[in-house]
C-alpha cells in the first residue's frame, strides 16, 4: 500500500480492519498533530497494518473480550509526530511525553523495526470497567498480573489517572511491567522472584 495522499486513500486506509472490533483509523488519531497540524501516517503501510494486526488480535481483543469496551488514549505515532513530541518533552514543554523515535521503534512508531530488527506496536488504553471498580492506591497492580498471567504482552506501564496503561506487542516479548502510579517503579521483569508462576491471588476477582 502507497503513503495516502487524498481524503479517498486516507479513508481507504483508515477503513483497514486490524482484527474483529478494531480498525487503523482507531488508532491513528494524535493530540500533537492536531495541534501541530502534521499529518500522523505511516511511511511503511504494509509494515503499520501487520504489527498493528499482531497488537490488536494477540492483546486488545483479549482484553475487550475479558473487560468490555476499553478506550484508546493514543496508539500510532509518525516519526514526525514522536520527533516532535521528544523534542518539546527535552525544551520542557508541558503535555509532551514522547520518548526518542529510535526507542519508539516497534513500539508507538509500528512502522519501523526495533533495534534487534523485530516489529512491534503499543497503544496505550484504558479500561473502563476496571477503573470503575478499582480506585484504590496500587489496584492497577490487579490489571497488571492479569495481563501477566493471560496475554502474550512484552512491556506494560501503568499511569495514575483511569489506570490507564501502554501494552506492547513484540515478535519477542520480553514481558515488563513498570508503573508511574503507585507504587511506581518495575513491578516484575525477568529475572525477578515474582516474575514466573501464578499470581491469581493479586487478581481474583477482578473479571
Amino acid at each position: 500500500m502507497k503513503t495516502p495522499t487524498s481524503v479517498a486513500t486516507l479513508t481507504d486506509f483508515g477503513r483497514v480492519r486490524l482484527s474483529k472490533s478494531f480498525f487503523m483509523r482507531d488508532f491513528l488519531f494524535s493530540d500533537i498533530a492536531a495541534i501541530h497540524g502534521l499529518l500522523n501516517l505511516p511511511d511503511d503501510l504494509d509494515l503499520a497494518i501487520a504489527a498493528g494486526s499482531a497488537l490488536c488480535e494477540n492483546l486488545l481483543e483479549p482484553l475487550q473480550d475479558a473487560f468490555g469496551r476499553i478506550a484508546i488514549r493514543s496508539a500510532y505515532r509518525s516519526c514526525e509526530v514522536n520527533g516532535l513530541g521528544n523534542s518539546m518533552m527535552l525544551a520542557g514543554k508541558k503535555g509532551y511525553n514522547c520518548a526518542s523515535n529510535e526507542s519508539n521503534y516497534a513500539v508507538h512508531i509500528w512502522d519501523r523495526r526495533d533495534v534487534n530488527g523485530r516489529i512491534g506496536a503499543t497503544a496505550c488504553i484504558v479500561v473502563p470497567s476496571f477503573w470503575d471498580r478499582f480506585q484504590a492506591e496500587g489496584d492497577w497492580q490487579k490489571m497488571a498480573w492479569w495481563i501477566h498471567d493471560h496475554l502474550p504482552y512484552s512491556e506494560l506501564q501503568f499511569y495514575p489517572r483511569y489506570w490507564a496503561f501502554n501494552i506492547t506487542w513484540n515478535e519477542k516479548p520480553i514481558k515488563r511491567i513498570d508503573s508511574f502510579a503507585r507504587p511506581t517503579g518495575c513491578l516484575t521483569k525477568l529475572g525477578m522472584e515474582n516474575h514466573d508462576g501464578s499470581h491469581e491471588h493479586a487478581w481474583v476477582g477482578i473479571l
